[in-house]
């Protein structure tokens, strides 16, 4: 597919970062991931229009793109929460509680890792390790590391970020 002829998925002007980004590669399948990150900047997530997109734009096979978004924990496929909460199951973490976290979370929100709240206010992940051997079991929550929780602990945290959300 000529790739001046592709028009992207919606008239969205967002789409110019993306473009812009894909030009500054040279429009090369080698800007592949480099353009799912823009897409995911700019969108929150990769949608089935955007995986497209980028295949045609690139000129590489869906089935590529769709094996790169899902291989890479950083890409979602779906949107997520305002609030992001990433349990790390690393094996200190692991070992000092994770998994209650991961259950108390399971029991207050009633999502499992992956899932985001019917409401959009939280989305729960996992990590093999967040860094924070010292400090275990931690969580990130929005990108603030929090360490040496207990489930209420956690819970309360989440709570508190998301109380003030319309």
């Amino acid at each position: 597919m000529n790739r001046q002829t592709k028009a992207p998925p919606t008239e969205d002007k967002r789409w110019r970062l993306v473009d812009a980004t894909m030009r500054r590669h040279g429009n090369r399948s080698a800007a592949l991931i480099e353009t799912l990150h823009t897409v995911q900047e700019v969108f929150g997530y990769l949608d089935e229009g955007a995986l497209r997109y980028v295949a045609a734009s690139l000129r590489v096979p869906l089935s590529k793109i769709y094996g790169v978004a899902t291989f890479y924990h950083f890409f979602t496929l779906k949107p997520q929460g305002r609030h992001t909460c990433a349990v790390c199951l690393g094996t200190a973490c692991y070992i000092k509680g994770a998994q209650a976290l991961l259950d108390a979370l399971k029991q207050r929100y009633g999502i499992a890792s992956g899932q985001t709240t019917d409401d959009q206010k939280l989305s729960l992940v996992t990590a093999r390790c967040v860094g924070a051997c010292g400090i275990a079991p931690a969580a990130s929550l929005d990108g603030d590391v929090l360490g040496k929780l207990t489930p209420d602990e956690l819970v309360n945290r989440i709570e508190e970020a998301t109380r003030h959300d319309a």
